[in-house]
């Protein structure tokens, strides 16, 4: 169970980074044509968000798994101590994805159905790949740890 959780935890903490560094790149590429209420915009936004809410829980329960050493109860118990204090900023961070989301759907309802258009998502399926990877290098990395505690 060990290895499965240390193996998820550390998939989803480098996924969202990912995500998230993504996020900044196309605000950084498009600035100068995406305004902070396009719907392109909040979407990022709205992602960005949920990425970081995502790498920072997961990010701290995989730095004290990682961390956990039973001859060590007072580094293991820093590390839980600082877990609970990137909870709370990792939820603003999921609630004002959620936020994001609920103001932005009455608009974001209607731009979209005003001009549809179909979303190939199959045709991006290759670009699932690289965190098909990290999640197995996550997992035989998990391996190698839980068996040589």
């Amino acid at each position: 169970m060990v290895v499965l959780n240390l193996a998820v935890m550390t998939f989803a903490t480098v996924v969202a980074l990912m995500f998230a560094v993504d996020a900044i790149r196309g605000w950084y590429r498009n600035r100068d044509r995406d305004r902070p209420s396009h719907p392109v915009s909040i979407w990022r936004w709205t992602g960005f968000c949920f990425a970081m809410g995502i790498l920072l829980t997961r990010g701290s329960d995989a730095i004290v798994l990682w961390n956990w050493d039973t001859r060590d109860p007072a580094a293991t118990g820093w590390w839980l101590t600082f877990q609970r204090f990137v909870d709370p900023i990792a939820m603003c961070f999921g609630l004002t994805g959620l936020a994001l989301l609920y103001l932005s759907a009455r608009g974001m309802v209607v731009q979209l159905r005003r001009r549809p258009f179909p979303i190939d998502m199959w045709s991006s399926l290759p670009m699932l790949k690289r965190p098909a990877c990290i999640a197995m290098l996550s997992l035989i990395a998990a391996i190698g740890v839980v068996s040589t505690r």
